[in-house]
C-alpha cells in the first residue's frame, strides 16, 4: 500500500540512537519513547494539491513534536476510496484512521467490528475531548450511545452560479425563492443558449442532491424520518412521490450540459469552472474546487461566483432553513495505536481546524474554529449551517450503502426519463424493507 507522506525510514542509525536513549533513561530512571517508530497510517479523500500540502504540513508538525511517530498519508479520489476501504477494513492492511461520511455507512462499519469505540476516550475527564466539538457533530457520529468517529467538518449543499452568465440571460439569483422560480430560471437560461446546470450523472451521487432536497422540501423532517425508520407509508408517502414528479419535470427541461450522464464529479466541477454551465449544486468548497478542475486551472474568478440555498416548494412541509450536507469525521480502525488516536486529537484540535478553515478547506466541527474562515462563500455556508432548523446528512450516506445506491440510481433514472416517480419511490421502499 503506497502512502503519500514521506515516511521516516527505519535505519540502523536511528534505532541505535533510540536504543542508546532508552539505555540512558533506564540509567537515570526517566521515561522515553519506544525504540522503533510507531507508524500511523491515514487514508483520506483528497485531490487538491494545496490541501494535500496542508495535510502534510500538519503531519510534519506533529512528527516534530513526537519523533517516535511516523505519519503516513494516502490520498485517493472519491470513488477509488469507496471501492478500496471496505476490503482494507477487513484486512491486516487497514489504515489507522480514515475519512468518513458518517450515517448508515459508518453505522454498518461499526456493526462489523472494524471500528474502535471512542466513547471512553472522548468522554474522559468530564468529556474534555468531546466538548472540543459542536454537540451536533458528536451526536451525528454516535450510534447506540457509542462514538465511532472523531468529528472533523460540517458542510451544506447549495447552488453556486456564474454571475456573468446570469446577467447575460437576465436571471437574478435573489428572485429564485421557490421551485417554480428555479424552473423558470432554467428555462430562461436555456432560451439564452446557456446550459443551466452542470450535472454529474456518471458518479450518480451528485444528482441525488436534487431528489433529497425535494423530499425534504415537500415532506419535511417527519416524513423522511418515518420513511427511514420503516414507519407509516415510508418512501411511498405522497410527498416523496411528488418530489420524484418535480425531479422528472426538471429532467424534461434537459437542464444539464451535454454528456452529463457520463460526467464524473471532477468533470462536473470543470464544466462549471469553464463557464459551460451557469449553476452547480455542490459543496461549500465549490469555489476552490472548480478552479482546480477547470481546463485552464484557474476557473471562474471568486467574485464571479454567487450562491443561494435550495428553493422551497410552495405548500411543502420543509423550510428554507432546512439544510442538506455532510457531517464528516475520522473513523478509527479497531487495532489503531494510542499514537494514532493522539495524533487524531491533534489533527482535529481547535488550532488545526481554525487553520484549515482559514485556508478555505472546511467548515470546522471544532467549537469556535469557524472564526478562521476568510472565504466569503464558505462563510455564507457556515452562517447558513448555523441557522439550520434541520441539518440532514446526505441521503445516500444516512440510509446506508445498500439503500443509498438505490437512491443514487433512482435519482439519475428519474432525471433521464427512464423511471417514473412512483417506480423510483417503490424501488427505494423495497430496498429499505430488505435492510
Amino acid at each position: 500500500m503506497t502512502y503519500h507522506h514521506k515516511a521516516t525510514s527505519y535505519t540502523g542509525v536511528r534505532i541505535t540512537a533510540l536504543a542508546a536513549a532508552t539505555a540512558l533513561s533506564t540509567l537515570f530512571g526517566t521515561h522515553t519513547a519506544t525504540a522503533a517508530q510507531t507508524v500511523v497510517k491515514w487514508m483520506h479523500v483528497e485531490t487538491v494539491p494545496a490541501y494535500i500540502k496542508t495535510w502534510e504540513d500538519i503531519a510534519k508538525n506533529y512528527e516534530t513534536q513526537h519523533p517516535d511517530v511516523d505519519i503516513q498519508l494516502q490520498f485517493l479520489e472519491n470513488e477509488a476510496f469507496k471501492a478500496k476501504l471496505p476490503t482494507l477494513l477487513q484486512s491486516d492492511a487497514a489504515p489507522d484512521f480514515f475519512y468518513s461520511w458518517g450515517g448508515g455507512v459508518l453505522r454498518q462499519q461499526s456493526q462489523t467490528g472494524a471500528l474502535m469505540d471512542l466513547t471512553e476516550a472522548m468522554n474522559a475527564n468530564g468529556g474534555e475531548w468531546a466538548k472540543t466539538y459542536k454537540p451536533a457533530a458528536v451526536a451525528g457520529l454516535t450510534f447506540d450511545d457509542k462514538i465511532y468517529a472523531v468529528p472533523y467538518r460540517m458542510g451544506t449543499v447549495s447552488f453556486f452560479y456564474n454571475k456573468e452568465l446570469f446577467a447575460k440571460a437576465g436571471v437574478k439569483a435573489e428572485d429564485i425563492k421557490t421551485w417554480d422560480d428555479f424552473l423558470g430560471a432554467v428555462k430562461t437560461l436555456k432560451g439564452a443558449g446557456i446550459a443551466p446546470i452542470a450535472g454529474g450523472g456518471g458518479d450518480k451521487w451528485p444528482l441525488h442532491f436534487y431528489w433529497s432536497f425535494l423530499v425534504m422540501r415537500n415532506g419535511g423532517e417527519a416524513v423522511f424520518e418515518a420513511a427511514k425508520n420503516k414507519e407509516g407509508e415510508g418512501f411511498m408517502h405522497p410527498a416523496v412521490i411528488k418530489a420524484g414528479e418535480q425531479l422528472a419535470e426538471l429532467g424534461k427541461l434537459q437542464p444539464f450540459q451535454n454528456g452529463y450522464l457520463g460526467a464524473n464529479w471532477p468533470q462536473t466541477l470543470g464544466a462549471f469552472g469553464d463557464g459551460r454551465a451557469a449553476m452547480l449544486l455542490g459543496f461549500e468548497n465549490t469555489e476552490p474546487n472548480q478552479r482546480k478542475n477547470a481546463g485552464d486551472g484557474k476557473g471562474l474568478a471568486a467574485d464571479n461566483i454567487g450562491r443561494f440555498g435550495f428553493p422551497i416548494v410552495e405548500g411543502g412541509a420543509g423550510k428554507a432553513t432546512d439544510t442538506l450536507g455532510g457531517l464528516n469525521g475520522w473513523g478509527v480502525s479497531k487495532n489503531a495505536s494510542p499514537a494514532a488516536v493522539d495524533f487524531l486529537r491533534f489533527l482535529t484540535s481547535q488550532e488545526m481546524e481554525r487553520q484549515m478553515a482559514s485556508e478555505g478547506m472546511i467548515i470546522p466541527a471544532a467549537v469556535d474554529a469557524e472564526e478562521g474562515l476568510k472565504n466569503p462563500l464558505m462563510r455564507e455556508s457556515a452562517d447558513q449551517l448555523a441557522a439550520s432548523t434541520w441539518h440532514q446528512n446526505f441521503f445516500d450516506q444516512d440510509l446506508g450503502p445498500s439503500v443509498g445506491r438505490v437512491v443514487n440510481d433512482v435519482s439519475v433514472e428519474i432525471l433521464a426519463g427512464q423511471m417514473t416517480a412512483e417506480e423510483g419511490a417503490q424501488a427505494i421502499q423495497d430496498a429499505t424493507e430488505l435492510e
